[in-house]
């Protein structure tokens, strides 16, 4: 992009007067090759870090997205406190799974892309446009993709005219699914959602929908060896968000850890969790 400035130092016209309120067909015009579908990869095979599994649950009040913390490259693990959780602006947020590089370049576009159509238009997406928007970024790393270089998020927001929290589940082509109750993504997911399928229930409270979610996570965990559990020797615990109608929040870390000893103290009587009814 350096080439397109003037000798001024001034950037020309149509940077600074975009004709779409898509930031991603801004730079595509402007700059192809820094968007993340559009990289030239190296020859043979590619190894990189790869996220793992992400979970969300909602309840009357909003929805909580939460993610384990460790990053795989193939049986390695080569990073045990990745962030996973990301806001995608004040009323919603991205978990990613997948290749960890170019799931993390995405949600900063993502975040961009909301915040230039804001400028642009002068009002923001609805949660629906913005589960559209993420579902054609998704589309455009099918390349990378196909190549074993997959970013498969999962997207959660207050929606304001419904008033509700509300859930959406992606495939590596941008097929977008709207989840109800509960969701997740990654190498994970199966134990994950099979936790919740038993622990969830329609009236849940925040602070049982954030339980839930760790006691899913710590299921995954438990037999999946790509997912991380809380580590308590390192203090490191998973990410726990919550989305309302007052906005995106992030549990601190004390909280978060609160939450996390509940969970690891009662499986010390329960090693595989708590026991749904057979009726």
């Amino acid at each position: 992009m350096e080439a397109n400035i003037h000798s001024t130092g001034r950037l020309p016209a149509a940077f600074l007067t975009p004709g779409s309120s898509s930031f991603m067909d801004f730079l595509g015009s402007h700059s192809p090759e820094m968007l993340p579908g559009n990289r030239r990869l190296p020859d043979g095979v590619v190894e990189a870090p790869h996220g793992t599994t992400i979970v969300a649950v909602t309840f009357p009040g909003g929805v909580v997205l939460a993610g384990d913390r460790r990053a795989t490259m193939g049986n390695m693990i080569a990073q045990r406190d990745i962030e996973k959780v990301f806001p995608a602006d004040e009323y919603s947020a991205v978990g990613i799974a997948g290749t960890a590089g170019l799931a993390v370049e995405m949600v900063k576009l993502f975040q961009l892309e909301l915040e230039h159509f804001e400028k642009v238009e002068g009002a923001t997406l609805s949660l629906e446009g913005k589960a559209n928007r993420l579902s054609t970024m998704i589309r455009s790393n099918l390349g990378m993709a196909m190549q074993g270089l997959a970013v498969v998020p999962l997207f959660a927001g207050w929606d304001e005219g419904r008033e509700k929290g509300r859930i959406f589940s992606y495939d590596v082509t941008g097929g977008r699914s709207e989840e109800h109750g509960y969701a997740a993504t990654g190498s994970g997911s199966i134990f994950a959602r099979g936790s919740m399928k038993k622990l969830y229930r329609e009236d849940l409270t925040e602070e049982q929908a954030t339980t839930l979610v760790v006691q899913a996570l710590y299921d995954a965990a438990d037999d999946d060896s790509a997912t991380g559990g809380p580590d308590l020797y390192r203090n490191i615990y998973p990410i726990v968000t919550v989305i309302t109608d007052e906005g995106f929040r992030r549990l601190t870390d004390q909280e978060s850890s609160e939450v996390a000893r509940r969970v690891t103290d009662r499986r010390l009587q329960e090693p595989d969790g708590p026991r749904a009814a057979l009726l």
